[in-house]
């Protein structure tokens, strides 16, 4: 068992965080997680039932009393402690990582990094949540606008990123003042927990950060029909997004969604072909393709399709697929066998619909949860992969002919997370990056992420945004003062 690799065993628990206290379900209820990789059982976490969630929230609300009241300055000491703990953990955090979530021991240190710089950001920027001063209607009158703690917070995050996309949230929430109840993945509860534990050595209260596991739908109705819980933060797919914001409205609850995406990747004719091969290799297959901003469409203008293709193909050959300890390895095991039926249920359409395979043998569900690298071309608008997302290892390439083709493909979904594309002309990038329908746009660069910009989408791809001082602002309530004269 690769629990055996950590150096501070302690960062594993089986047990739900709640003000300060590790607890079992009162069932004796437990949720089996399993290695994506080969099957064997890591651990086991507790199924909560609704009494105890409240449990939970009500503690976040006794610790927001004491916690917004503390100045930035305190707070953000609590959270560069946290930042500096998990660095000094990371590989046993990427340890438990690789383990639930399969991702290569290289991605996972790198999500530590990642996940940590969230935590380091939002300290830094808890001593910057500035209000403003507006000039008085009359004479006299001094108006002056706060912003304050929203209370307490929920989120739910997903699998694929299960160290960053909690501190994306909980590094915001915490430095505006707001305390927090975490459900993460029921996949990979066990980054969620470990994190708790630094958090509590960190010197962060009790109360401020609670980690509860159990059944999604029992958890997510609990907290939304909460009135003490006054914002909810979900990241994951766009029909449960809908849910989940049809059950905040009957408290009229703040919440941020993080949805589903099908991003374009466009490489047009004056493009660097390298730099845009480039690209695609760390857009498309970071975590085997289980990213919400991995490219799920290639377009290519005909002139310099084959050349992309070509290229494309040789930088695929290169990548290795095997367990994510394993030495050298840049593909792992996908998150379960639905994540493999769906790559296998668009490959399978598109050849039907004309699509022809390049490179890569056909995906299929014999070979456990491993999907090897498969290049297609030839694709059209009548294949699932074009309006659906892949989540796995399938690139997909379609030619266009003219710029505004391009963007009315790229355009012809419901979703509006990322897009890239890849162009030398500046008067281009300028023309296409402003008709382009999505929150995040990657201008010949494929990584794009990081906590200083404002992550999130349009349509149907959500509602707010995630790092950044506007991740920030998420957390708070404006409060306006409007002093008159004596």
């Amino acid at each position: 068992m690769s629990l055996s690799r950590l150096k501070s065993p302690r960062l594993f628990r089986q047990q739900c965080y709640v003000d300060g206290r590790w607890i079992d379900a009162g069932t004796g209820k437990t949720l089996d997680v399993h290695n994506p990789a080969n099957g064997e059982l890591v651990g086991q976490v507790p199924v909560l039932e609704a009494d105890e969630i409240d449990t939970a929230v009500n503690a976040a609300a006794t610790a927001f009393r004491h916690w917004r009241s503390r100045t930035a300055q305190e707070r953000a000491d609590r959270l560069m402690d946290w930042h500096d703990l998990m660095l000094v953990h990371r590989e046993d955090l990427a340890t438990l990582m690789t383990l639930e979530q399969g991702k290569p021991m290289g991605e996972s240190r790198g999500e530590i990094d990642y996940a940590a710089s969230f935590i380091r950001w939002f300290a830094e920027e808890a001593r910057r949540m500035y209000g403003e001063t507006i000039p008085g209607a009359r004479i006299g009158q001094h108006i002056v606008v706060t912003r304050q703690p929203v209370g307490v917070c929920a989120a739910i995050t997903p699998w694929n990123f299960p160290a960053a996309m909690i501190t994306r949230k909980v590094g915001a929430a915490l430095a505006a003042g707001c305390t927090m109840v975490v459900k993460p993945a029921s996949a990979t509860p066990f980054s969620a927990l470990a994190l708790a534990v630094l958090a509590e050595e960190a010197g962060i209260p009790h109360g401020v950060f609670n980690v509860v596991t159990g059944s999604a739908d029992t958890i997510s109705e609990t907290l939304t029909g909460n009135p003490a819980v006054r914002k909810l933060s979900f990241t994951g797919s766009t029909d449960v997004g809908r849910r989940l914001m049809a059950q905040c409205a009957e408290h009229i609850q703040k919440i941020s969604l993080e949805l589903g995406g099908n991003a374009p990747f466009i490489v047009f004719d004056d493009a660097d072909i390298g730099r845009a091969v480039e690209g695609a290799m760390v857009c498309k297959f970071r975590n085997t393709g289980q990213t919400c901003v991995c490219a799920n469409r290639f377009l290519v203008q005909s002139a310099v399709h084959d050349n992309f293709v070509a290229a494309l193909a040789e930088a695929m050959g290169k990548l290795r697929v095997g367990d994510g300890f394993e030495e050298g390895v840049t593909q792992s095991a996908l998150i379960n066998g639905d994540a493999v039926e769906k790559v296998v249920e668009h490959f399978e359409d598109a050849l039907a619909k004309g699509a022809k395979r390049v490179c890569g043998p056909a995906p299929d569900t014999d070979r456990g949860n491993y999907v090897q690298p498969v290049l297609l071309t030839d694709i059209n608008t009548d294949m699932k992969l074009c309006h659906e997302e892949t989540f796995g290892p399938l690139a997909a390439i379609m030619r266009f002919d003219t710029e505004e083709e391009a963007i009315a493909l790229a355009n012809a979904t419901p979703y509006g997370l990322a897009a890239y594309f890849y162009s030398r002309d500046i008067h281009r990038v300028w023309r296409v990056a402003d008709a382009l329908e999505a929150g995040i746009i990657g201008i010949n660069e494929g990584l794009i992420s990081n906590p200083m910009a404002p992550f999130g989408g349009i349509k149907e791809s959500g509602l707010g945004r995630e790092g950044s001082r506007h991740g920030l602002n998420e957390y708070t309530e404006l409060k306006y003062l409007c002093m008159g004269a004596q």
